[in-house]
């Protein structure tokens, strides 16, 4: 088991990386999205190959940063009936969910997805729209996440036995502090409160 949770530990590295550089992604597509809609504002020009550039960073975006997503917590839950059960009984749904729902949707995708890559890099396939860019990068996006995918999920089955064994840290228990969502409540406020206080000082003077 020891030999598993270190490379779970490995596992979770490589994900907590990909996921980290993945956010740049997110930045850049900001910025070309705002680039191309003034150039097109001011100069009546535009470019397709800049369009598909935002889809190909957004997909990126979504497809390598989901296992960073499933080793953080932060994947959509519908537990109405799961949370008033036992923490191990919940663990234990966790194995199944990942051991008969997870693995299988996520090899059949990486494995199908494959073929559609090689031929889209053998042909050297190009977009249909005209000054498009070519294709299989965008197509290799999608058995790479899965396959980061299947690597957290695999981590993520590797910390629930352990927790069941009572060698690790329950791996559903991620938020030790506030969540995001508060964090960014508690910021909104704040800058509130300095608006409201800069605004009364003014109006003193």
């Amino acid at each position: 088991m020891k030999a598993l949770l270190a490379l779970s530990r490995v596992i979770d590295e490589i994900n907590r990386r990909v996921g980290r550089a993945v956010t740049w992604l997110i930045l850049l597509a900001v910025l070309v999205s705002a680039t191309n809609a003034t150039v097109r504002k001011l100069f009546n020009v535009s470019s397709n190959a800049w369009l598909e550039l935002q889809w190909y960073l957004f997909g990126a975006v979504f497809l390598l940063a989901a296992g960073y997503t499933l080793l953080k917590n932060e994947h959509v839950r519908v537990d109405v009936l799961a949370q008033r059960l036992s923490r191990r009984t919940q663990i234990k749904i966790e194995i199944i969910g990942v051991l008969l729902f997870l693995f299988p949707a996520c090899f059949i995708i990486m494995w199908l997805s494959w073929p559609v890559f090689m031929d889209a890099f053998v042909n050297n396939e190009q977009s249909s729209n005209a000054g498009g860019l070519i294709r299989w990068p965008a197509k290799l996006l999608i058995p790479i996440g899965f396959a980061l995918l299947i690597a957290a999920g695999f981590s993520h089955l590797v910390k629930c036995v352990g927790f069941l064994r009572g060698e690790c840290p329950d791996p559903t228990d991620t938020h030790k502090g506030k969540s995001a969502e508060e964090l960014l409540a508690e910021e909104i406020a704040r800058e509130a409160e300095q608006r409201e206080a800069g605004s009364h000082h003014e109006t003193e003077r």
